[in-house]
């Protein structure tokens, strides 16, 4: 059973208590037993605090233990000693060997392949940090200042950190069975009959739809390289593909991609203005409330953009004092990514934001094999430098276990 939400609405009704009694501080009525009260809860929060973020951790431990999505011998090793640019090289070379040979073969069993197949635990797991420093071609100098590397700037992928389910190592379409209403009981007269009820059901159906990601290097750098090129080979296929997913799970339109959050039929939504306006606390309690109301018991947390940060980091109250970006937000937890849109329209009201609270739990990220990554030496804008093209391709697919799990704001002016 999960007790966070309980150790939060704990905390939530402590936080109110301290109110209550800073207010009657302010008003010179604070009794001695009243001050060692609020010392008293002020150490019941801190400890709360503590036990609520050892609690979410193990929760995002047994989130990755169950989302790789690998299986078999080979894959059930360390995949830390895995090479992508060693695969990329076998590829290239026609000649793969070791682990890399093997992860391959296990995963293009039953399935058509375009190239070598790299679990996708390596590439979408948790990503190595860059060591190296320099563009593609200073890979190849000496005395490289590693701990220097650039990388480029990138919106924080968000959706699997914040608790999203991931279903791995699929190989058809899947249903999964889903309740939608329940037998109902009733109060019967003396010796009357009880009044039958049936339950209901549908089902959430998840098909591979093919996300790419393509990118170029050279030859040689591929073949003579200093090794961390890994690194950044690794972390920019890594976050082309999952920017894409990130992407489809916010936002994503159909047909060809995923159906997000915000596309879903039915989602609940909490209004600011005619042509939109700016968030409030107030607003995010209203946000709050939807999926509760819904019977939503799990746990929840704001998903929006920097600008609405900004906004919320700005927002003061009627004696004019910051409220914060956790008051804002009313304690709740919340995470920033530029994935969510910012340019959405309402009226007369552009450039509006969108702002999500959620039970990410509820919503499901499924991997289909691992990631084919098709290495191609011969396209006319490498061929001719000995340069090659990458291209990888991955099969997902996202959905929500419940519309009702989430809200979202979609017309805020941050």
């Amino acid at each position: 059973m999960n007790r966070i939400p309980d150790m939060i609405e704990k905390r939530g009704a402590l936080v109110d208590e301290m109110s209550g009694l800073v207010a009657k501080d302010l008003a010179g009525n604070l009794g001695d037993e009243e001050r060692a009260r609020f010392e008293s809860l002020d150490g019941e929060v801190k400890a709360l605090d503590a036990k609520i973020n050892r609690a979410r951790k193990v929760e995002e431990y047994e989130r990755r233990a169950e989302a790789t999505p690998v299986s078999g011998d080979p894959m059930q090793r360390e995949l830390s000693r895995y090479s992508v640019a060693a695969a990329i090289r076998g590829a290239l070379d026609g000649k793969l060997t070791g682990l890399e040979a093997e992860c391959h073969a296990e995963l293009s069993k039953g399935r058509e392949t375009r190239g070598v197949m790299i679990p996708v635990a390596v590439l979408l797991g948790e990503r190595r940090a860059l060591t190296t420093g320099g563009s593609a071609g200073a890979l190849k100098g000496t005395d490289l200042l590693s701990e220097a590397f650039v990388d480029r700037l990138r919106p924080a992928l968000v959706t699997e950190r914040l608790g999203a389910t991931v279903l791995g190592g699929l190989t058809g379409n899947v249903d999964i069975p889903r309740l939608t209403g329940s037998a109902t009981a009733s109060w019967v007269v003396e010796d009357g009959s009880a009044t039958r009820s049936d339950q209901t059901f549908d089902k959430i159906s998840l098909s591979p739809k093919t996300i790419a990601a393509e990118t170029q290097f050279s030859r040689r750098l591929m073949l003579q390289s200093n090794p961390t090129i890994e690194g950044i080979v690794r972390n920019d296929l890594a976050f082309m593909l999952s920017a894409g997913l990130d992407s489809a799970a916010i936002k994503g339109g159909g047909a060809n991609e995923p159906t997000g959050i915000l596309s879903l039929a039915g989602l609940q939504t909490v209004a600011l203005g005619t042509n939109g306006a700016a968030p409030t606390p107030d607003h995010m309690a209203d946000l709050i409330a939807l999926p509760r109301i819904a019977n939503v018991t799990a746990s929840c947390a704001f998903l929006t953009n920097e600008k609405v940060r900004k906004a919320a980091m700005k927002s003061k109250d009627a004696q004019s004092q910051y409220y914060g970006v956790p008051k804002f937000f009313q304690s709740e937890t919340v995470a920033f990514s530029n994935q969510i849109p910012s340019n959405l329209t309402k009226g007369t009201g552009t450039n509006l934001s969108a702002i999500i609270y959620g039970a990410w739990s509820d919503l499901f990220i499924a991997y289909w094999s691992g990631v084919d990554v098709l290495v191609n030496p011969y396209h006319q804008d490498v061929a001719s430098k000995g340069g090659v093209l990458v291209h990888a391709f991955l099969d997902a697919d996202i959905s929500v276990r419940h519309v009702e799990s989430f809200a979202a704001i979609v017309d805020a002016i941050a």
